[in-house]
């Protein structure tokens, strides 16, 4: 697979990892409250600030019961439609260009996820340099395809999907033309606990899709996202807000400021620290290999004298004989008067 652009991001191994701060409903329906969380984004160090485009009516409909109202008592939104769980978390479609305006000023990129054809439409007339498509969507074919069509490069949470589903919708991008494409493993509970992340499915789907694979992250913390940058992602997708206390739709599971800098500074060093496989003594090394144990002449010797547990020892540092040749020279005569201190080397034998 090769790397690719979104903006001006490279996205692959060969580059650290992106971070996207999805706001989703986090600004809690204040204009004001979305640029000051892009503005905190950036400031802890997000590549990307994402959006979420629709409307209450576009994703579901107008009905107060049924499977239409939320009664999971588990669920952070129980007591309400799904209606009017839309209605309070959308982002208004006037607030996008701001947000993007306010993004492109400190220097983050900015797209969105648009749920139905008509949200495509409107974010290309906003020239959006990417695409996301949730969990909830990523079977929506019809909608693959609208996005595909725009020659954007696309984000797919992969959340409840089958892998027969994966294998329909990585299909049909390919049939749209669409190669520049990151799939995101997305355990779609809010929060999703650690054991239900399973990580390792990250190495399998880019092998198996032979594409870019990152982590949507709703787990609480930052150890899933380093554990998935450690096993290949290259992109990982937190929810942000300014502070949980504040409330909001997503508040629950998202991360404050100091938490998404924490998040951008380990998932690099994780990316860092995964280097090539390598064994013997590193460039950064050389100056401490004089460090490890040698062979040591512990007492002043005399020619002829041979070598006891007592005159022969194995310590640090490191300028004589490796220790393996302990046992070997154990009872040998010295060929030379040698001072305590002495390195051990073959010259030293008769």
């Amino acid at each position: 697979m090769s790397n690719f652009k979104i903006g001006n991001i490279l996205i692959g191994q060969e580059h650290p990892p992106v971070i996207i701060a999805e706001m989703s409903g986090n600004h809690n329906q204040s204009l004001d409250r979305a640029l000051e969380i892009v503005e905190a984004a950036a400031k802890a160090g997000a590549h990307i600030i994402k959006l979420q485009t629709y409307t209450a009516d576009t994703m579901t409909l107008d009905v107060r019961e049924g499977e239409f109202f939320i009664d999971d008592e588990n669920s952070l939104w129980k007591g309400n439609s799904l209606h009017d769980l839309y209605k309070n978390a959308y982002t208004p479609w006037d607030w996008h260009e701001p947000i993007i305006r306010k993004a492109e000023e400190l220097g983050v990129l900015c797209f969105s996820t648009p749920f139905d054809s008509t949200a495509v439409d409107f974010l290309e007339n906003l020239n959006i340099p990417a695409y996301k498509i949730a969990s909830f969507e990523n079977a929506d074919l019809p909608l693959i395809r609208k996005v595909a069509s725009t020659g954007k490069p696309m984000i797919i949470s992969t959340g409840m999907a089958t892998l027969a589903e994966l294998d329909e919708t990585v299909k049909t991008l390919r049939e749209s033309r669409c190669e520049n494409f990151i799939l995101l493993k997305c355990t779609s509970s809010y929060p999703a606990s650690p054991e239900n992340s399973n990580i390792l499915t990250i190495p399998h789907m880019r092998e198996l899709f032979k594409c870019e694979v990152g982590l949507s992250d709703h787990t609480l913390g930052v150890g899933a996202s380093i554990a998935a940058v450690a096993h290949g992602a290259t992109v990982i997708e937190k929810h942000f807000t300014l502070n949980r206390s504040d409330g909001g739709v997503d508040s629950a599971f998202s991360i404050e400021p100091a938490e998404l800098k924490i998040l951008v500074e380990e998932t690099e060093r994780a990316w860092q620290s995964l280097g090539t496989v390598t064994y013997g003594i590193s460039e950064a090394e050389k100056t401490m290999a004089k460090y490890r144990r040698s062979l040591y002449i512990d007492q002043d010797l005399k020619t002829g004298d041979r070598l006891t547990s007592e005159n022969l020892r194995i310590v640090r540092p490191g300028l004589g004989l490796p220790p393996k040749y302990f046992d070997v020279l154990i009872g040998r005569s010295v060929g030379c008067d040698i001072k305590k201190g002495t390195p051990v080397n073959w010259n030293l034998f008769l």
